[in-house]
């Protein structure tokens, strides 16, 4: 078993999909990373520089990440943005694609090729897992496979894994009935969350918009 193998299988033991799991640290990792110890690297400033501070999701992530952590703290973020700002007041605006899109581009390329590579020693694991893939990254993995059988037997798991999941949100449902005397599992409280990322994954990458708060907050309202 490969190192690729491990992180694939070790994000498949908990539930959400696990190319967007790993996307999103990645992100995390690699922007904890230039803030840490990139703020004054030449090559990280001219990255920020060539996309006008990032897009709109990085930008925000980055001073979310730095303001939250008190390793971390305003210094190496305000270095950064200090240095966009000047180039902007200097007429330089950039229009560049935001480099941390990119490289959680190639990522999630990474793993969805990955998985597809690895499909015959990892189907048993994720089909026995609380994992779901969201439609889009197990689409992309499914075009890639090229054996029949082995493509009939993800498409089987991954219904089997929505019925499971569509099982659980109808007894969410019914747990509301003012007849019921049952209150909902975990699992239960857990499968909107899982159905929405399913359909549409989770906000990582050039694909992201904000999901952390309505997150945290929607179990606080079930009973």
């Amino acid at each position: 078993m490969d190192v690729i193998e491990l992180e694939l299988r070790n994000a498949m033991s908990e539930p959400g999909c696990p190319v967007c799991r790993l996307v999103e640290r990645f992100e995390r990792t690699e922007i904890e990373t230039i803030l840490y110890e990139h703020p004054n690297d030449p090559e990280v400033r001219r990255e920020f520089r060539g996309s006008g501070g990032l897009c709109t999701y990085h930008a925000w992530k980055v001073l979310h990440l730095a303001l939250s952590n008190p390793l971390l703290g305003p210094h190496g973020v305000s270095v950064i943005y200090e240095d966009v700002l000047r180039s902007y007041l200097s007429g330089k605006v950039g229009e560049d694609e935001c480099f941390l899109c990119r490289l959680s581009r190639e990522k999630e390329r990474t793993l969805i090729e990955s998985i597809a590579d690895r499909l015959p020693e990892l189907l048993d694991a994720y089909a026995e897992s609380p994992s779901i893939l969201c439609r889009r990254h197990y689409e992309e993995i499914l075009k890639l496979v090229e054996d029949e059988n082995l493509k009939t037997r993800l498409e089987e798991v991954q219904k089997e894994k929505l019925r499971e999941l569509d099982a659980r949100l109808v007894r969410l449902i019914e747990s509301f009935d003012y007849r019921s005397e049952e209150k909902p599992s975990e699992d239960e409280k857990r499968a909107v969350i899982e159905a929405v990322e399913f359909l549409v994954g989770r906000e990582v990458g050039p694909h992201s918009r904000r999901r952390e708060r309505r997150e945290k907050r929607w179990p606080l309202r079930l009973r």
